[in-house]
């Protein structure tokens, strides 16, 4: 077990309230209350329901993992919580409980950017990840290539300019009538499936690190209709695998092509989309044709989780940094 400090994660930016134990990089516990079912009936998250449900879980939760971990809420030697991105309100229940939690237990309060946790994710399993790296951060809300020259010292070098790749499959998805979440629903819809069965556009080749989806789901959409109206749809599985490659195609076209701009030799990833298999596969097959090392978290670690707040924060924990008790939240934190 790792001696590191004990560091309590909390993480509420979207629709699952994650908390966990951690210490140094150590899991010692990590539990989550997904939101799915109720944002599933709505086909995407709505706010408002989601900060509900993080005010009723949150407690429970924090309870749970201190029990887990097998200490006593006085053992902990920080208390960390996501700051943003994120929804507003989902945020705020987090971060004011977090705040509330380390003034009474008189700990230092330390707030963490959400993306710099997907970053630190690979670490919790990985102890040969190291800067320098790049790591592509995939996930609802965001698609960014990021080269990690050291922690703390990131440089954001292409991200989307519309949907981000988890919106891209959530909207498709839910367009096809897949349900949601759209990322997992069309990974199982494409087994079996031939990639290559429909030429979908990969969207702003001329830009090196930047990516677009957009296009891409105009493109579906309009292709479906076309075919459903000419009485000519494709079996399903090729579709959602031509799709699928299309969004696996331009993300990792990008990070291997900031791997050449840097002549980083290590390659990591983070965020829900990274649970995707055959981007995994790809990302393997590519990391290999270019003898880099790749780590990716496991699928658990991908999703939002709170083990991922504690291990960024005890980065900035060990460099002496603590958040002022009078900080907020800020929903459009932009990292690096």
């Amino acid at each position: 077990m790792s001696d590191g400090p004990l560091i309590l994660g909390i993480e509420t930016s979207c629709d699952e309230t994650g908390v966990a134990v951690v210490a140094g990089l150590d899991v010692r516990s990590s539990v989550l209350a997904s939101q799915t079912e109720e944002h599933a009936r709505f086909g995407g998250v709505v706010p408002e329901v989601a900060a509900r449900a993080h005010v009723e879980a949150i407690r429970p939760l924090v309870h749970e993992a201190v029990r887990q971990a097998g200490i006593h809420p006085g053992d902990i030697d920080a208390i960390a919580a996501t700051q943003g991105p994120g929804l507003v309100g989902s945020l705020v229940v987090g971060y004011a409980f977090a705040k509330s939690l380390a003034w009474s237990l008189r700990k230092p309060f330390i707030g963490v950017d959400h993306m710099e946790g997907h970053l630190f994710a690979p670490r919790l399993e990985h102890a040969g990840y190291h800067p320098p790296a790049v790591v592509l951060l995939a996930s609802g809300g965001h698609s960014q290539i990021v080269h990690v020259r050291g922690w703390g010292d990131y440089d954001v070098l292409g991200s989307t300019i519309d949907d981000a790749a988890g919106e891209a499959f959530d909207k498709l998805a839910r367009f096809m009538g897949l349900g949601y979440p759209g990322g997992p629903a069309i990974d199982r819809a494409s087994d079996g499936g031939d990639p290559a069965a429909i030429a979908f556009p990969r969207a702003l080749r001329d830009r090196p690190f930047d990516v677009s989806f957009s296009g891409l789901k105009t493109s579906v959409t309009t292709f479906l209709e076309k075919a459903k109206a000419a009485g000519d749809v494709p079996p399903l599985p090729d579709v959602a695998a031509s799709l699928q490659e299309a969004i696996v195609d331009a993300l990792v076209e990008k990070t291997f092509n900031a791997v050449r701009e840097t002549g980083a030799r290590v390659v990591a990833g983070g965020g829900g989309v990274l649970a995707n298999r055959r981007l995994r596969q790809r990302l393997a097959e590519e990391a290999d044709a270019h003898d880099v090392e790749l780590y990716l978290p496991s699928p658990a670690l991908c999703t939002d989780n709170g083990a991922m707040i504690a291990a960024a924060a005890n980065f900035w924990f060990d460099a002496g940094r603590e958040t002022p008790w009078r900080s907020d939240v800020e929903p459009g934190l932009k990292l690096g």
